[in-house]
This record gives structure tokens, C-alpha cells and sequence, in this order.
């Protein structure tokens, strides 16, 4: 693998959007996305709802003119540090070049950039059963919250 650079999305470039879908596909298609790929429709609408988010901020990690990985995150607001703060809210790297830090790299990068913006804060979510993600993310300094939080849903 030769350099790896970052580079955000930029939703008037084809290339990138092409990108970003198909990443996310690969994402939900990975057994710890465990979801149907999006339709190109579903695909269209992803691409306009993201750039049209006014939080939404998507980072590309990039080696010899390939997309390898994404982040999808999206700007939040601490009422209790009274600051912005990043949220993760997908992560991927392409299979294929798994192994090789580029998921370490990114998160390094959105961390970076996060405390140069000063937020407070850098969250995501994971799956319990995401050994592989969890191992990564305690190497980096993210754990359970204290006291422990759990992230709910109600399907609407």
C-alpha cells in the first residue's frame, strides 16, 4: 500500500458520491451490518440527504487513487460541556485492505480534526459483538461510558 491520505466528501464531485454509496453498501452487506444493499434510488436519496444535512460530514481514506475507507459523521451539541462534538455514525474500511490500520488512520484523523475544531467530545456506537472494532477503538482511548449508557431505538 503506498500513502494514505483523507479527503471529505465533496457531494458535487460524481466520483465521490459513487464512492460513498457504494462504501456504504459494502458496510451493509459486512456481517456487522447486516442489512440489504441500497437501491439506486435508496442511493440517490442517501447521497441528497447527506449533503443537504447541515451536520453531515463524510471523510474518504484514500490510497493509489482508491477509496478504501469512510467515515459518516455528523456534528452533535453537549448541553452539559456546552460544546459541539463529533459523532461517528459509520465507519468502513473495503475488505480487502482490512489489517493494514486504515480504520486506526481515520479515526485517528476525525480525533485530529475534532480537537482542532475544540469539541468536547468524539462518540460512536458499536455492535457487542464487534470484538475486531471494539479492540481498535479501546486502542484508541474510547470505552464504555461511566456509568455504562446504552444506545435504544424505537422503530417508528
Amino acid at each position: 500500500m503506498t500513502e494514505l491520505y483523507f479527503e471529505p466528501c465533496d457531494f458535487e464531485n460524481p466520483d465521490h458520491l459513487t464512492a460513498l454509496a457504494e462504501l456504504t453498501n459494502h458496510y451493509m452487506a459486512d456481517p456487522m451490518g447486516d442489512a440489504p444493499a441500497l437501491t439506486k434510488l435508496q442511493q440517490l436519496r442517501l447521497v441528497d440527504g447527506l449533503a443537504n444535512h447541515p451536520t453531515a460530514e463524510v471523510m474518504f481514506a484514500i490510497t493509489n487513487c482508491k477509496v478504501v475507507g469512510l467515515a459518516t459523521c455528523f456534528v452533535n451539541f453537549s448541553t452539559f460541556n456546552v460544546k459541539p462534538y463529533l459523532y461517528i455514525h459509520d465507519i468502513v474500511v473495503l475488505n480487502e485492505f482490512r489489517g493494514k490500520g486504515i480504520g486506526k488512520a481515520l479515526l485517528e484523523k476525525l480525533i485530529e480534526i475534532s480537537q482542532e475544531r475544540k469539541y468536547c467530545k468524539v462518540t460512536l456506537e458499536v455492535r457487542e459483538d464487534n470484538t475486531v472494532a471494539q479492540s481498535l477503538y479501546k486502542n484508541l482511548g474510547f470505552d464504555e461510558c461511566d456509568p455504562k449508557m446504552f444506545f435504544w431505538t424505537k422503530k417508528l
